[in-house]
């Protein structure tokens, strides 16, 4: 073991170190990103219009899977798309 595998061993604790504090900060924001592109995919099968459904339309059965942790997570216990049960 040299002197470089010590350097890069303590750089690598470093940015650990320094890093690890945001870790969960980034992590909601990115999880508050993806529910508002969610909203923003199954607005239409909401309700709420969206001019931009033409172009999410082919992204719904991506997102299906996902569909059911968001739903909860949004606070709605029971699917609220009446021709879509995921529970």
């Amino acid at each position: 073991m040299g002197w470089r595998d010590d350097l890069e061993e303590l750089a690598e604790k470093l940015r650990e170190f320094y890093v690890a504090p945001y870790r969960g900060a980034a992590a909601r924001a990115k999880r508050d990103e993806d529910d508002l592109f969610m909203l923003l995919v199954f607005s239409q099968m909401m309700g709420v219009p969206n001019p931009a459904s033409y172009y999410t339309l082919e992204l719904l059965p991506v997102l299906y899977d996902r569909f059911h942790e968001w739903h909860t997570r949004m606070g709605m216990e029971e699917s609220p798309l009446d021709h879509f049960r995921c529970c």
